[in-house]
């Protein structure tokens, strides 16, 4: 797999954008115009695997926070199992003094297998020292999403199951975006989220 990056130029007045991609900056595009003060992004588009690798060297890295909000975290016990790495990861930046916050998806009955995946890790996640919430039950969470340090956001289609971070076919992307990460952390917030 390769990883194509891509430098976006975003005034937050008027909706500006530029993308430049690498490696041909020939595939730049701007969608509308403005030259307020604009914020530089670098967006890494996750294929397959790369997702599983790139999401656990920024937990690796974490240095404040870490806020993740997932329809599906399915762990086994298993440590050789993708998520629970990751939880393994998670209880490791908690040690280091990152405050992380899980928000799970939880059905009307509470009783489906995604509910039940998700209770069983978030046992092991509070017992690493994640704080867990899970989305109102009147409306689904279906959101696949990570924010670092106020910085770094993974958006896309990768549950955290084993199937998702190394068999199925999935796309996702990192950014580099203060403002972004920002308004994702503000529209989580927004969730009704509730204490198990």
């Amino acid at each position: 797999m390769h990883r194509r990056i891509v430098t976006i130029v975003a005034c937050a007045c008027t909706g500006w954008v530029c993308l430049w991609s690498w490696p041909t900056c020939a595939e730049s595009r701007w969608f509308s115009g403005g030259d307020e003060t604009r914020e530089r992004h670098a967006v890494i588009l996750l294929e397959e695997g790369d997702y599983f690798d790139t999401l656990l060297d920024a937990i690796g890295s974490a240095r404040q926070d870490i806020v993740m909000s997932y329809f599906l975290f399915k762990t086994n016990g298993y440590p050789s199992n993708r998520p629970d790495r990751i939880v393994a990861s998670l209880g490791t930046a908690v040690g280091r003094g990152v405050d992380v916050t899980v928000i799970l998806e939880r059905s009307v009955n509470g009783d489906s297998g995604v509910d039940r995946s998700n209770r069983s890790t978030a046992a092991r996640l509070s017992r690493a020292g994640a704080k867990i919430r899970y989305d109102g039950r009147r409306r689904t969470n279906h959101s696949k999403v990570v924010v670092i340090d106020g910085r770094y956001v993974f958006v896309g289609s990768h549950n955290l199951t084993n199937s998702a971070l190394k068999y199925n076919h999935e796309l996702s992307v990192l950014i580099d975006s203060p403002l972004l990460a920002g308004e994702v952390l503000a529209y989580i917030g927004s969730l009704n989220h509730e204490v198990p």
